[in-house]
């Protein structure tokens, strides 16, 4: 299956389930967040911003999602936002990563985000490559930022900047 036979849309209500429990998944991997269980539906929407949240359907189910969160409150911040990206076991390398991360960098600059911000384990590397492909540049490394399961554990500090004019 290519990215072609993937559907990029905007995530509802009804698709909680599917999107919490591919979050779960990459809870499960030890390389996509420090988060030990999956937030509440509500949690999840709270945390993200209402625009640029897209889920990728293939075979008549949730595959993958992606989101943008508030870095700060700050006034001064509002155009930048962190960006989760979480794709199901079965379904990476098919290019539905890079499908997401097309369609939200173009909601992002539609909705005035001029900065997005990633932070990845450096032993994501699928994750980092994606990032890269898609104009973001690693900005630096937190040192043993936090654990899983009593292990320490470094970040990379991936950001893209809008290449539009005006944000």
């Amino acid at each position: 299956m290519s990215s072609d036979n993937i559907i990029i849309r905007e995530i509802s209500d009804i698709d909680a389930r599917e999107v919490l429990q591919i979050f779960e998944m990459g809870i499960e991997t030890g390389n996509a967040t420090f988060e030990k269980v999956a937030p509440t539906w509500n949690d999840w929407k709270a945390n993200h911003h209402i625009h640029s949240r897209f889920a990728a359907e293939a075979d008549h189910k949730i595959v993958g999602w992606v989101a943008l969160s508030a870095v700060s409150k700050r006034e001064a911040y509002k155009g930048v936002a962190e960006i989760s990206i979480y794709l199901h076991n079965d379904y990476k390398g098919r290019g539905i990563g890079s499908a997401m991360m097309e369609k939200v960098i173009e909601s992002s600059e539609q909705n005035g985000i001029w900065t997005l911000l990633a932070v990845v384990f450096p032993e994501n590397i699928a994750s980092v490559n994606l990032h890269k492909k898609h104009g973001f540049r690693v900005i630096g490394t937190r040192d043993k930022i936090s654990k899983i399961n009593g292990i320490w554990r470094d970040t990379l500090m991936l950001e893209r900047r809008s290449r539009k004019t005006g944000l």
